[in-house]
């Protein structure tokens, strides 16, 4: 007879012989017994739990000749077809390879006719969840009212993509995983079939490592057996998988907790060199730090541990609290997520357990707050104040040296030389402080002779003094960038005594003349200049496109309450159309009185036109003759 793997070889064949699935089979053989049998049937779990199995196993009990019965004999003809796989009346499809419409109407083509000779014409159709969302639609009508001896068992992995209307037209049965001491049971069982000696503890191990599926532990099984001639030991799978055993992890982390990190990096080298592969050694460090984490939480259960509670190190254990083991199993959980990207997977392993090496100087921000609240108790008792006293002036200190350390970022931040400064980055001035606008918005040098406050001077109108009071003279402030409240007028005993007499002719009063039949003087270049200047650079802190609209400007022309300013194009104009109040509240502001604006669109000059200029007779003859061409010249 051929060899056959363990996994076919153990399959269940009836009920009874289910792993871990006891809720499933107590169900289905009341069912049986009830003579309460549904037409549909969902089975979904993880793999390698018996979903088939179970499917074979509910045919068999269906079509047994002595049923049905929830015992099939396994001993009739139908039985044994069921189980080689050659019955005609029980049909597995892969849903994986038959996706499409044409494979499920072949379905509906067969079970207008009855079953060959068993009880039941029973389809199981495993990976059900692989069909298309067309052959799923083509099936409902045919699932929901089946011939009476059609039955459908449906088997997946992935219950998620089985359509909701698949699923209500089902009895859905969630099969589980199965654990790790019934697997070992069911290993022992078989080693002992095979008459292989096993350690407890290398059984164990493949337990452990099939992750609750019995298909994937008997296919392990059959490895280890192949190599271990007839006795199973855990050297023997730790030396040929390349596993690093939990002696080797005890001194490795040994070193680690007493920082030696020349000894850790040489043990990192010896593990490499001996060909274990660095997803393999961060796999197993992982899973030695949660065994210690479990240990430092009192917790000893071997199954959740892998090996004995005594076989882990004293010294690791007692070395590290909980918090830092924590954070090395958190280190080793990122890093195996983290190289499969990284340009050295080597280095990342080699930094990680360098970074071990002072876990035990690591303090949680848990561990700060508790020393802080004992310390604040100690204080309290010892100055004899509350405690919420003492919490708030540690709040206070906490403050004050935030606050100091912005200030000091603050002075240090300084631009260096050729970069660009933004004016929208400058600190605002304060309400109460006097704002102080240099009389070039784009910050450029004054010249030697002058400064800010030179320049910023009131212009005085020679034609507007007025005469008062002997040794005074008042002063008009020009009004374009600058304002002044008027002054009152001189009580009438100023100018009692003004030297002049009915012989005389009276003194001309020129703030009269003035308003009578002089216009207010033109605003000088300068002082148009320092108002453009003032007006942008107070619109950069609010709108940098805007106040680079205004910088592209032309000439500025400020008559009386009037300030025309000439734009270049039609798109200048149009944008500093909508921002005219902005501009107005701004000129007014700086002047000290209501503003209209004004914007004028700049002529653009014509081109002169090119004079047509007589080309000499010589040249003429000489194109004529080489037919040439004058493209460019001068006469």
């Amino acid at each position: 007879m051929s060899y056959e793997v363990t996994a076919t070889r153990r399959r269940p064949q009836k009920f009874d012989d289910l792993i871990g699935q006891e809720f499933v089979a107590e169900t289905l053989k009341n069912s049986i017994r009830s003579n309460k049998i549904a037409h549909a049937f969902l089975f979904s779990g993880p793999r390698g739990c018996g979903k088939t199995s179970t499917a074979r196993i509910l045919a068999k009990a269906l079509n047994c000749q002595n049923g049905p019965t929830d015992s099939p004999c396994g001993q009739c003809s139908n039985c044994q077809e069921i189980t080689k796989g050659s019955s005609l009346d029980v049909i597995e499809i892969d849903g994986a390879s038959n996706t499409s419409v044409d494979n499920i109407r072949q379905i509906k083509d067969e079970v207008l006719f009855p079953p060959n000779s068993c009880r039941y014409k029973i389809y199981i159709i495993d990976e059900v969840h692989m069909l298309s969302t067309s052959a799923f639609n083509a099936l409902l009508k045919t699932i929901e009212e089946p011939p009476e001896y059609v039955i459908f068992i449906f088997a997946t992995t992935e219950l998620q993509k089985v359509p909701a209307t698949i699923k209500s037209r089902c009895q859905q049965y969630n099969f589980r995983l199965v654990s790790i001491e019934k697997i070992k049971q069911c290993l022992a069982e078989a080693a002992a079939e095979l008459n292989v000696q096993a350690d407890d503890e290398a059984l164990f191990w493949i337990a452990r490592e099939s992750t609750g599926s019995m298909r994937d532990a008997y296919t392990l099984f059959d490895q280890v057996v192949a190599f271990s001639d007839g006795h199973i030991t855990y050297e023997k799978i730790r030396d040929k998988l390349g596993l690093v055993g939990i002696e080797k992890l005890n001194l490795i982390f040994e070193s680690c907790a007493y920082s030696r990190t020349d000894e850790v990096l040489n043990s990192l080298d010896e593990f490499l060199q001996n060909g274990i592969s660095i997803e393999q050694l961060i796999s197993n460090s992982a899973d030695y730090l949660r065994s210690i984490l479990f240990i430092k939480n009192g917790i000893t259960k071997e199954s959740l541990l892998g090996n004995s509670s005594e076989r882990y190190s004293k010294v690791v254990i007692s070395a590290w609290n909980c918090v830092q083991v924590e954070r090395a199993l958190s280190i080793f959980l990122n890093l195996y997520r983290d190289i499969r990207y990284s340009l050295s997977p080597r280095s990342e392993l080699e930094l990680a357990f360098s970074r071990m090496c002072w876990l035990g100087q690591y303090v949680s921000p848990m561990e700060v707050k508790k020393a802080i609240d004992a310390a604040q108790s100690l204080l309290a008792k010892a100055t004899g104040i509350s405690d919420s006293a003492v919490q708030s002036k540690i709040n206070q200190t906490a403050q004050n040296i935030i606050m100091q350390a912005q200030d000091n970022v603050q002075k240090e931040m300084k631009i260096p030389d050729g970069l660009p400064r933004l004016s929208a980055l400058d600190k605002k001035p304060e309400a109460d402080e006097p704002e102080q606008t240099p009389p070039f918005h784009d910050g450029g040098p004054l010249p030697p002779e002058q400064s800010v406050e030179q320049q910023e001077k009131p212009v005085v109108n020679e034609k507007l003094i007025i005469h008062g009071v002997p040794g005074e003279v008042k002063q008009e402030v020009h009004p374009v960038y600058s304002y002044e409240p008027p002054v009152a007028e001189a009580s009438q005993e100023t100018y009692d005594d003004d030297g002049w007499t009915n012989t005389d002719e009276p003194p001309v009063d020129y703030s009269s003349y003035e308003e009578e039949n002089e216009q207010p003087a033109p605003a000088q270049k300068d002082d148009v200049q320092v108002l453009k200047g003032k007006v942008i650079a107070a619109s950069e802190v609010e709108d940098s496109f805007f106040a680079a609209a205004l910088e592209k400007t032309g000439e500025w022309i400020i008559t009386d309450d009037n300030v025309q300013i000439v734009v270049n194009s039609e798109y200048d104009k149009s944008l500093l159309l909508k921002k005219i109040p902005e501009i107005s509240a701004s000129v007014s502001k700086i002047c000290g009185r209501t503003m209209k604006i004004e914007l004028l669109l700049k002529q653009e000059e014509k081109s002169a036109q090119k004079q047509e200029t007589e080309i000499p007779k010589q040249v003429q003859i000489i194109c004529e003759t080489f037919r040439g061409k004058i493209v460019a010249g001068k006469q």
